[in-house]
This record gives structure tokens, C-alpha cells and sequence, in this order.
């Protein structure tokens, strides 16, 4: 089972292998910053199974959600900020590979990249976000890989 940077290595893979499938088919123009911003979702998808431990994954995953939080709050974006704030905190909630490490949860986990524009009456957002649920997919499916949680 690897450990926080085996994970961050699988996510990498997986961010850059999809990229270029995306690229490849034309569902995508290829944009460094736009490329850069899909790697870190994946990344952060790679990381979130074990965020419900006490780990340098955990910490390294808490530290980046705390800057995009505060970015969200000084940017005056507050509704968003709760909801960030809100969904970052629930792997606490569970134990230790239990309910993060479902093929459910890799689904569930980032909707509310979807959800919350839908319901804050910004419908054009969601589509410009589904490339970033699907990179978080990605990532969390590459944990899941990884762990052996598809044998």
C-alpha cells in the first residue's frame, strides 16, 4: 500500500495520461494553466482517501484547502468558503479506510464541484467545472487503484 507519495505519484500519472487523452481526442485545447489547475484537483483527489488519518498526505492535503479557503474568503467569495470549508472537513467523519475508500465515494466526494454552482443559479459554471470534477474522479480512482480496492 503506498504511502502519500506513491499516491501523489499514481495521481500524476493518471492527471497526465488523462490530459493527454483529452488533448488527443480533441475534447480539449491544451492551456498550461488550465492543465496545471486539472493535475492539482487530480492530486488532491489522489490524496483524499487518506485524509482521514494522521499522516504528511493529511497535512500536505489540509494545507492546500486552507489556501484555497483563504483565497476564497479575501476574495469576498463567502458562500463559497463555507461550502469549501464544509466538505473539507468530512473525512473526519468515518474511520480510517472505510467510507473514503468506496467506489461511491469517488463519485460523491466531488460533486459539490457540480452541485453548488447549480444551486447558486450559475448553471454556465458547471460546465466549465465538470473537467475538474472529472480530474478529482480521476486522482480518487487512481488511489482506490492503488490500495488494491478494485481487485
Amino acid at each position: 500500500m503506498p504511502d502519500y507519495r506513491g499516491h501523489l505519484a499514481g495521481g500524476l500519472f493518471f492527471g497526465i495520461m488523462g490530459l493527454v487523452g483529452v488533448v488527443l481526442l480533441g475534447w480539449m485545447v491544451f492551456e498550461p494553466l488550465l492543465a496545471a489547475g486539472l493535475l492539482g484537483f487530480c492530486l488532491l483527489g489522489a490524496l483524499f482517501p487518506d485524509v482521514d488519518t494522521n499522516s504528511k498526505g493529511q497535512n500536505l492535503y489540509y494545507a492546500v484547502f486552507v489556501l484555497v479557503d483563504l483565497g476564497l474568503i479575501i476574495k469576498g467569495l463567502y458562500v463559497w468558503a463555507a461550502w469549501f470549508g464544509l466538505f473539507s472537513m468530512l473525512p473526519a467523519v468515518g474511520s480510517h479506510r472505510g467510507w473514503t475508500h468506496t467506489w461511491w465515494a469517488m463519485l460523491v466526494v466531488p460533486l459539490p464541484i457540480l452541485v453548488i454552482p447549480f444551486f447558486m443559479q450559475a448553471q454556465g459554471l458547471v460546465r466549465q467545472f465538470a473537467p475538474f470534477y472529472a480530474a478529482f474522479v480521476l486522482g480518487y480512482f487512481s488511489h482506490l487503484i492503488l490500495d488494491g480496492e478494485f481487485k
